[in-house]
């Protein structure tokens, strides 16, 4: 990713308070309070962090699941889905879209044992 890449995705998510971006996998995550709620692929494309509890909105508006196929050729579910590119233009519904990716976030983390939590709010 290159760093106007990486300006421009703090820009866009910038109405959501507290988020920092970090590069990582080849891509940018999108982080909150210790928390990540987005990342920004390779190709460009953003993923929200979903759930059962928020995966309709997605299919709603025909988004994709972002999947790994495996060496063995089974597929793997990330928990991310990309976002409608049409919230990018959106200020407001992005903000309420990252903000249920950032709930996901963080009802994933209270699951976890206190040692390997990860939220700082």
């Amino acid at each position: 990713m290159d760093k106007e890449f990486v300006i421009w995705l703090e820009d866009v998510f910038s109405i959501v308070q507290d988020t920092s971006a970090r590069k990582m996998f080849g891509g940018v995550g999108l982080f909150r309070q210790g928390l990540m709620y987005a990342l920004a692929l390779s190709d460009g494309r953003i993923a929200l962090k979903a759930d059962n509890q928020t995966s309709q909105a997605f299919i709603d508006e025909d988004c994709e699941e972002w999947t790994h196929a495996r060496k063995d050729g089974k597929i793997t579910r990330m928990g991310y889905w990309y976002m409608p590119e049409r919230l990018t233009d959106e200020p407001e519904e992005l903000l309420e879209w990252s903000m249920k990716a950032f709930e996901v976030a963080l009802r994933a983390d209270q699951k976890k044992s206190p040692s390997q939590r990860k939220f700082k709010g």
